[in-house]
């Protein structure tokens, strides 16, 4: 009865954040920060889709008491939801593409969740924390990369990128400050070139 209310819990707030992202995202439009113009090949409806796509798949992972959702990323684009991040074992990963599947507007995933191979210590989890802040950082700090639509993961020192973004030079160049970064050891690219 006490998982049944956890994840009953789990599914209102899921709710709620679709909600109110919708009402946020059909209000605002784009996000202040945005500068430039939206891409001929998308429109306003396509990214309310998708944000709503990625929300329902985020829900969805958050149901499943096994699955540490916060530390897979989804992201979702045209209806194509990448899924990247870490998982303890296969077993996570094919119930986490399950799951996605079933997700009403996903129209195909790619997967670049990695199985985390040794259990961390605490004190590593909280380096790993920090690397992720500084890559992010340094992504934000410059103009030329839309950091936004990056998401970044630690673990055990190795960073990965993975998202969207507008070309291969904005790709190899969020690889390079990634690896710059103090206390990078290795940059795993699971970055994808939009449509």
């Amino acid at each position: 009865m006490k998982i049944l209310t956890h994840r009953m819990t789990n599914l209102v707030m899921a709710s709620a954040v679709t909600g109110i992202l919708a009402v946020s995202l059909a209000a605002c439009g784009k996000s202040a920060d945005s500068t430039s113009s939206p891409e001929a090949n998308t429109s306003l409806g396509n990214e309310i889709d998708d944000a709503l796509i990625t929300t329902r798949v985020k829900a969805a992972l958050m149901t499943d008491l096994q699955l540490k959702s916060n530390d897979v990323k989804v992201e979702t684009r045209k209806g194509e939801v990448l899924l990247s991040g870490f998982v303890e074992n296969q077993s996570q990963l094919d119930e986490a593409m399950r799951m996605t599947r079933a997700v009403e507007g996903v129209k195909s995933i790619q997967n670049n969740v990695a199985i985390k191979g040794a259990a961390t210590t605490v004190g590593k989890q909280v380096d790993d924390s920090i690397i992720t802040g500084k890559v992010k950082a340094a992504l934000m700090s410059d103009s030329s990369i839309q950091s936004r639509d990056i998401a970044v993961v630690t673990r055990n020192d190795e960073v990965q990128l993975s998202g969207f973004v507008s070309s291969q030079e904005q790709m190899d160049k969020a690889v390079s400050i990634a690896s710059a970064v103090e206390g990078v050891y290795r940059v795993s690219n699971e970055m994808k070139i939009k449509k």
